[in-house]
């Protein structure tokens, strides 16, 4: 079913603009990355299909997933996280430069609430809503998943569209560590490991590391 799933994902052309950016970003490259080819489609998530964990980031970036054809993989974002789950004993090494670089993931599966990466890192409202059945399909096929861990608020109000959580009053408020129970999931809410919140300290890997320990049931967000 997953196969099914990414096999969508990757054909899909519904956002006029996401298409026109990703493609232009492929074909003019960066200057670093000028001798390689660039995926420019949409990203399918990966990792464990039994997995117990479902991260939820926010966007693949231009110059990263865009480039790699894996999420998270290739960028200063993607370097922290894997880091951490490797940590925490879901990744069998630190980091991911490239999608043939023998990463595996265990007890975990990663995804992007916008499968394309979107001008200045900002879906519209539209284009979000046009991928949440891609997310809508993943939480179905991903039988075993009962933790849904968030990467910043975007993907947290991703999560609680696609859960049909977002209704509820009060509706859960995200935050660092926030908890919030969906019925069949658990969502865990965590700052971005973007470059600029790791840069500034507003997200440590002290914080990553904790936040990890608690959407896998082990701990608290202070250790």
């Amino acid at each position: 079913m997953l196969a099914d799933i990414n096999a969508s994902i990757i054909a899909c052309r519904t956002c006029p603009r996401l298409v026109e950016y990703r493609e232009n970003v492929a074909a003019e490259k960066r200057r670093m990355f000028r001798a390689e080819t660039y995926w420019g489609r949409p990203l399918p998530g990966f990792g464990d299909p039994a997995a117990r964990l479902f991260i939820i980031g926010l966007a693949p970036a231009a110059h990263g997933g865009n480039r790699t054809g894996r999420v998270f993989t290739g960028d200063a974002s993607g370097d922290f996280l894997f880091a951490a789950l490797h940590r925490a004993g879901l990744a069998n090494q630190p980091d991911s430069r490239r999608i043939d670089d023998g990463l595996t993931l265990r007890g975990v599966y990663i995804a992007a609430a916008c499968r394309c990466a979107p001008p200045d890192n900002k879906p519209t409202p539209d284009e979000f809503a046009r991928c949440r059945p891609f997310l809508q399909a993943e939480l179905e096929a991903l039988t075993g998943a009962r933790t849904l861990l968030a990467l910043g608020k975007l993907a947290w109000d991703e999560a609680l569209k696609a859960t049909g959580v977002w209704d509820r009053r009060p509706r859960p408020a995200f935050g660092h560590s926030a908890t919030a129970d969906l019925g069949r999931w658990r969502l865990v809410g965590s700052y971005h490991p973007s470059h600029r919140n790791t840069a500034t300290g507003l997200l440590t890997a002290g914080m990553m590391d904790a936040v990890l320990r608690v959407a896998l049931g082990g701990g608290t967000a202070d250790g």
